[in-house]
């Protein structure tokens, strides 16, 4: 089929087709078999799009590019085609009906995928030789038949007096084909369905075929009728057949009753597929199984809307309405020539095919849609259904109702409106306004789902909706699509008749309502009277409305007003919103609703808490109140005075009497409330600083100022002065506290002048000073608090312009604060303050990314970022981690002090370090009580730590040296450490352990950098050393584990600087002071750990002369003294250790001090430990024989007084050594042999027998 030709000549006038010059054009048929992804409604080659339609009513040459040659192949055969039809009517007709019979031959034949291609050739072929032989007869009336004159009695030619019969043989043989082919409705079950092959291209079944070319032959039929009573213009009889009344048959009764015959067949297919369909989805289901029963459908619109112009016809619209009325009735009232069409539901069906084929109409001859092509109405029938539908016996089923009204909604938008079908409604729904109008299956957005007047609202809104949704009947109530029709006709009628439609209605709607129907009004009554009269408010005269509505209120019974409150309160506040939306004055409902709420909010604040009964009930109605005064804020166009009205003493009285869960709500109603101000203060000032501004608009815009600056001061008024006395309660919701002193903030920067006097004349720095500075403030506010104004620019300019010197530096405080009590969950509360877990467990997720926002602000700031470009130091592009990012700061601020020059500059700067702290040892307080919070002690010793080490040059001034004395005594050095039968808990252990080293470290420059020498210092860094040098080596001597110890922490991860020899020799002092000269009959706990330490030590550091001097006394009394095999072993490897460096030390010369430290150790213990004595000697002179022979005299001088001591008499064990020394060492040594006489002489010749051997 050429399609191009078909779809170029649509919208073609007859002249400009001929211009064409197209030597073969297919001739319209219907076809569903098109691409409509283009949105196209109807094929390329249906009678629509291809301008046939048009050419029919304009009575132009059905085909003006066919059939011009002399002959013409219909049915395979060459006729003449000016002759054909006059000469071969009969047989023609005769071939027609044989082609039909072998398409249906043809369904008889298995269809599948192997057959499927010879049957669709074979089936389309037959198809268009009965389509062209059709069209042919069309042309042939249009331009070959002649009118003859019945009265002449002139002889006529043969072919003359056959063209004469020609029209009642074109009757006859038309009529006969219908009986023929038969009804639609009667042809057998088909399959409409396509094969696709591999190219792509749909293949059709013969059943399709058929069906298609059965619709081709009805409407072509009703074509030829048209076109022969065109022609003739006056009616032609038939001379074989006569109707069943007995008249004969004319081409004008054969057109009307195959009309009628057609649209019962259409009405018979659409109500096969109706009875399948559920009424809620009725809409949504089409009545068309194909396009080419629709685009039928639109063609029978258009031919029977033209002939009735011409009053050939009835209307289409009549037509149809006659066919749905026999639905109703029985069959004895039938007429025996009507087709038998049975519905399970006649009513539903009317209003269903009425519907679809209403939105038909929208069509043109053309085929396309034209949203605004006047539509015909049929109301008349309509009333009926409607009428029909509210009257039916035992009450209309609601779900069947919805469907109707639905459909009903459906044609106010197609049609022109009709106050007529609002009555009829309103006098069914006035009578059942107490009804639900609920299905129990279906769920429903109506009426019994409000929860607020904002949803009321809403609701009422979307009956106003032009856009419809197609499953209304499935979610809205019936009562709910009737106030959708009274809105869409209302709205009509008013746009094209004025107001007087709305006083029509008006006047039907107040009538029914008076005391006696107010009194008898249920909740859900009530529920459907407030969705009316806001419906109307929303399209009517809205004060004339609600005046009325609050009249109408009156009338209710006190006990009802009592129990349904909530609902009024919420009926009355959707029509405050009403008129917020719409900008009109709410002063009169403003002021009524108002009082009510400071009633009941005095009643909640005198309600005792145990009611809870009471409570709820008041608490329901204030928050309707509270949330619907938002939404009046939130929608106003502009803000009027009325609206203070709306904030009145019933809030200062509402907030004291809250709860934490209600306080919530109202002040998350106050920040929309204050951002509404703001916005439009906002948009005022930027009016206000154009340039030309009228002096009327200027004034104007004044007014609303101040307007605004009431309602601002009725805020400061009633919330603030709240908000400032519970700031550190407990109930306070801390977010929204902090949300809202932010807000009064802004509030204050944008509007000074509303703030109140005691906040004068900064009000922004004493509200900032209030809740972002006070440092009694919780830290989760703070932070909040801080995070909102930072991001403000406007903000941190005004401040920074306002000459309030410490914004930054009291900001960085804070901040500094809120980190470091980032565990801490409540400062007031008793000692359970914290959640022992995880540090990435033991903060809220809220608090820790509130924390990192503000962070990120700090950096922002340029205090922060001078800090930063004075040290050379690169902050954090993204500081994500507080802990990270306070550490860097606190670095950075002291090598900014130590690269300062000047003594001026370094004095500021440590007023400003210590600006930045404030009371640091307040904030860190709270994890130093009874309850231990490992993540918080962390914290606290890493970040002093830091503090001490980083800021040390800092500290060793006289300024900052009282806050290093306080952080000292708090964290290394407070009571529990001092008691030493009191073990210190585990978790503050860890946090000293860690963090020690970064003290000892920071202590020590203190006290070298120190600028006024101060023997306090060196005693704090000892008794800090003192205390935990001992606490931290393990309880059994293994080198491993001491290489974590803090002390040698401190010394490893120190670079070579004047002060480590300084902590060094605090260190030795500590060891010897506190181990090797105690005195007393045990020994000092964990010595040999000790001892070991004292190797690891002096392995890790450099050992000077000095120390070892210190320490080997000690290292000595220990070999002597202790006989506990591990103190033993220890004491002999620091014993080896120290002479060897001492040897290395001193380039392999005796070391003086060395030698003088073993002469008074012979002193001190030679004569009572003679042995022990002797056997250290002897390791030492293994070691270094310098350091042993100038002790010989020592020797000697302690033998001789040991024998004065002693006094005559034998020492067995002595003679035993000496014999020894005799038989094995004498050989060697003869010249000591003479003096091993007496006692003296065998000390002696121990000693110098066992001398040359070691030296050896």
């Amino acid at each position: 089929m050429n399609n191009d030709c078909s779809v170029g000549s649509t919208f073609l006038t007859d002249s400009l087709e001929l211009e064409l010059k197209t030597e073969w054009c297919n001739p319209p048929c219907f076809s569903c078999a098109f691409d409509n992804r283009g949105g196209k409604t109807f094929s390329g080659e249906s009678y629509l799009a291809s301008g046939a339609l048009k050419r029919l009513l304009l009575n132009l040459d059905p085909l003006p590019t066919n059939f011009e040659e002399d002959t013409v192949e219909i049915f395979g055969i060459e006729w003449v085609t000016e002759t054909a039809l006059v000469n071969s009517s009969r047989e023609l007709f005769h071939l027609f009906r044989q082609q039909i019979h072998n398409l249906e031959t043809l369904l008889q034949v298995n269809c599948d995928f192997g057959k499927i291609s010879t049957l669709h050739c074979k089936a389309n072929n037959i198809r268009q030789q009965c389509i062209i032989f059709l069209h042919y007869i069309k042309v042939f009336i249009f331009r070959c038949l002649k009118i003859q004159d019945a009265e002449s009695h002139i002889p006529v030619h043969p072919y003359e007096a056959l063209e004469a019969q020609l029209p009642s043989v074109l009757v006859d043989e038309l009529h006969g084909l219908l009986l023929y082919i038969g009804h639609l409705s009667e042809l057998s079950s088909i399959n409409p369905g396509a094969f696709v092959n591999q190219n792509q291209n749909k293949l059709f079944p013969p059943s399709w075929h058929l069906l298609h070319l059965y619709l081709d032959i009805h409407w072509l039929v009703l074509e030829i009728l048209h076109v022969l009573g065109q022609k003739l213009k006056q009616a032609v009889y038939g001379h074989q057949f006569i109707n069943l009344a007995g008249d004969n048959l004319t081409n004008v009764s054969l057109f009307e009753e195959h009309c009628e015959n057609l649209l019962y067949d259409l009405i018979g297919l659409s109500l096969y597929r109706y009875d399948k369909i559920r009424p809620s989805e009725a809409l949504m289901s089409d009545h068309c199984s194909c396009s080419c029963m629709k685009e039928l459908w639109v063609l029978l619109i258009h031919i029977l809307d033209h002939r009735r112009k011409w009053s050939l016809s009835e209307s289409f619209w009549n037509w149809l309405n006659k066919i749905l009325k026999t639905l109703f009735e029985t069959s004895s009232e039938r007429r025996p020539s009507m087709p038998v069409i049975k519905s399970r539901d006649p009513l539903g069906f009317s209003w269903w095919i009425i519907t679809h084929v209403a939105s038909f109409y929208q069509f043109d001859r053309h085929g396309v849609p034209d949203k605004m092509r006047q539509m015909e109405s049929n109301w008349n029938f309509v009333e009926e259904l409607l009428k029909r539908s509210i009257s039916v016996q035992d009450g209309a089923l609601e779900e069947q109702l919805r469907m109707y009204l639905h459909c009903c909604l459906t044609l106010c938008e197609f049609w022109e409106p009709n106050i007529t079908v609002v009555n009829i409604l309103w006098e069914y729904y006035s009578k059942n306004l107490n009804s639900s109008f609920t299905v129990s299956w279906l769920p429903l957005k109506g009426l019994v789902n409000i929860k607020s007047p904002l949803s009321m609202l809403e609701m009422v809104k979307s009956c106003w909706c032009d856009k419809q949704d197609h499953e209304l009947s499935k979610s809205y109530s019936s009562y709910t699509i009737f106030l959708c029709i009274l809105t869409k006709i209302v709205k009509k009628a008013t746009k094209n008749s004025g107001p007087h439609p709305w006083k029509q209605v008006k006047g039907r709607i107040y009538s029914k309502f008076h005391q006696k129907r107010m009194e008898e009004l249920t909740e859900v009554g009530l529920q459907n009277f407030f969705s009316l009269f806001l419906l109307l408010t929303a399209v009517a005269e809205a004060e004339d409305v609600a005046s009325h509505v609050l009249n109408l209120l009156n009338f209710l019974k006190p006990a009802f007003i009592t129990s349904q409150r909530a609902l009024i309160w919420k009926g009355q506040m959707a029509f405050l919103l009403m008129y917020a939306q719409k900008n009109l004055d709410i002063g009169v409902l403003a002021e009524k609703f108002s009082y009510e709420f400071q009633e009941k909010a005095k009643e909640f604040l005198v309600s005792k808490k145990e009611e809870m009964v009471q409570r709820h009930t008041l608490w329901t109605l204030l928050s309707i109140y509270i949330d619907g005064v938002q939404e009046v804020f939130e929608t106003s166009y502009c803000l009027y005075p009325s609206h203070e009205k709306l904030l009145n003493d019933g809030f200062s009285m509402l907030l004291p009497a809250c709860r934490e869960s209600e306080l919530r709500a109202v002040l998350s109603f106050l920040q929309a409330v204050l951002a509404r101000i703001r916005s439009v203060h906002e948009q005022l000032c930027q009016e206000l600083q154009k340039e030309n501004v009228d002096l009327v608009v200027q004034s104007s815009l004044l007014a609303k100022e101040r307007h605004l600056a009431a309602i601002a001061s009725a805020l400061w008024r009633h919330f603030f002065s709240f908000l400032k006395s519970q700031r550190m309660a407990e109930i306070m919701p801390l977010s929204q506290l902090a949300d809202a002193a932010a807000d009064f903030t802004l509030l204050a920067v944008d509007m000074p002048g509303t703030a109140p006097s005691d906040l004068q004349p900064q009000p922004a720095i004493s509200i900032m000073q209030l809740f972002g500075w006070d440092d009694i403030i919780w830290p989760q506010v703070v932070a909040r608090y801080l995070s909102h104004l930072l991001q403000n620019s406007t903000l941190c300019e005004a401040l920074s312009q306002s000459g309030y010197v410490s914004f930054q530096l009291s900001t960085i405080r804070s901040w500094i604060r809120c980190v470091l009590q980032m565990y801490v969950k409540n400062l007031y509360g008793p000692d359970d303050l914290f959640i022992d877990t995880n540090p990435e467990q033991a903060v809220e997720k809220d608090y820790l990314e509130q924390l990192a926002e503000l962070t990120r602000l700090i950096f922002k700031l340029s205090e922060v970022k001078n800090i930063f470009s004075k040290a050379q130091v690169e902050c954090l592009p993204i500081p994500e981690d507080p802990k990270k990012a306070l550490v860097q700061f606190l670095e950075a601020v002291g090598i900014t002090y130590r690269n300062l020059q000047t003594l001026s500059d370094k004095s500021a700067m440590v007023t400003k370090s210590l600006e930045y702290l404030g009371e640091v040892l307040k904030y860190i307080k709270p994890y130093l009580g009874k309850r231990i919070c490992s993540a918080g002690l962390q914290l606290t010793y890493g970040m002093m730590g830091v503090l001490v080490k980083s800021w040390a040059q800092i500290f060793a001034t006289s300024k900052a040296q009282k806050l290093l004395f306080r952080i000292i005594d708090c964290l290394l050095l407070p009571h529990t450490v001092l008691q030493q039968e009191k073990e210190l808990p585990t978790a503050m252990l860890t946090a000293i352990q860690k963090s020690l080293p970064l003290f000892l470290q920071g202590m020590s420059i203190v006290c070298c950098q120190s600028q006024n020498a101060n023997a306090y210092l060196n005693q704090l860094l000892g008794n800090v050393i003192e205390q935990y040098i001992g606490r931290f080596v393990p309880a059994s001597p293994h080198v491993a584990s001491l290489g974590q110890h803090p002390v040698l922490l401190a010394m490893r991860n120190s670079s070579i600087v004047p002060w480590i020899s300084s902590l060094k020799k605090c260190i030795i002092q500590v060891i010897r002071k506190s181990y090797f000269e105690c005195k007393g009959p045990a020994p000092p706990p964990r010595l040999a750990s000790i001892l070991a330490f004292v190797l690891q030590f002096f392995k890790e550091t450099n050992i000077d002369i000095s120390e070892v001097e210190l320490l080997l006394p000690g290292i000595l009394k220990c070999l002597v003294l202790i006989s506990e095999p591990q103190v033993k072993r220890l004491a002999t490897e620091n014993l080896q250790y120290m002479v060897k460096a001492c040897q290395v030390g001193s380039e392999g010369e005796p070391a003086t001090q060395l030698t003088s430290v073993f002469r008074q150790f012979i002193q001190d213990y030679g004569i009572r430990y003679y042995y022990q004595v002797y056997s250290i000697l002897e390791t030492v002179a293994i070691l270094n024989r310098q350091v042993v022979i100038p002790l010989i005299s020592t020797l000697t001088q302690s033998l001789k007084d040991s024998e004065l001591k002693w006094g005559l008499g034998k020492n067995i064990e002595q003679s035993t050594v000496n014999e020894n020394v005799k038989n094995g060492k004498t050989r060697d040594h003869p010249d000591i042999t003479f003096l091993c006489q007496g006692r003296v002489s065998l000390f002696f010749s121990y000693t110098i027998t066992w001398l040359p051997l070691a030296l050896c």
